[in-house]
């Protein structure tokens, strides 16, 4: 039982910061990430040993995050609320953040989620087309057409920014 604790605190350590920026990308908002991540991690710890290879243990992370996210649309009810009570989000709650961080966060956030993913997986993980298309059971040539377009969307939200903000600068 020891052992089985070491080999998960040691997971737990090396990816839970990893485990949790994915999770904060495809959901958008911290605490319902944070449920996510701990979700992940609990069934992380009751499948451990099915966890041969350590070298997999990040994508097998990520499957979990991807299957706990999928998870919690199955379970949603939808709660009926009035728009005149709902508060409208407050950008300036992210002020401590950079504004380039923030600002690419919501250009990444206006990409649809087949482009956002597989280059969220490129950009924070490093993975390579094929690991990419391993994860998301996608064919090699489909994730890297989809990272393509996903450059190209991002680069037209930027200049199309830098277009906006040169009007009303001059």
């Amino acid at each position: 039982m020891k052992e089985k604790q070491k080999r998960y605190e040691a997971l737990v350590h090396a990816f839970h910061a990893d485990i949790f920026r994915y999770a904060y990308y495809l959901v958008k908002d911290s605490s319902i990430a944070e449920d996510i991540v701990q979700e992940t991690f609990l069934r992380a710890w009751r499948s451990l040993d099915s966890l041969k290879d350590e070298k997999a243990a990040k994508s097998w992370l990520i499957t979990i995050v991807r299957r706990e996210n999928a998870r919690r649309f199955e379970r949603k009810q939808l709660d009926l609320v009035d728009i005149d009570d709902t508060p409208v989000a407050d950008e300036t709650s992210m002020a401590e953040r950079s504004v380039e961080h923030s600002e690419m966060q919501r250009l990444l956030a206006g990409l649809s989620v087949e482009y956002r993913e597989p280059l969220i997986l490129q950009l924070l993980f490093g993975y390579s087309g094929e690991e990419i298309a391993e994860q998301l059971n996608l064919n090699k040539n489909t994730v890297m057409t989809r990272l393509f377009r996903a450059r190209n969307q991002l680069r037209d939200m930027m200049s199309k920014q830098s277009e906006v903000r040169g009007q009303q600068n001059g």
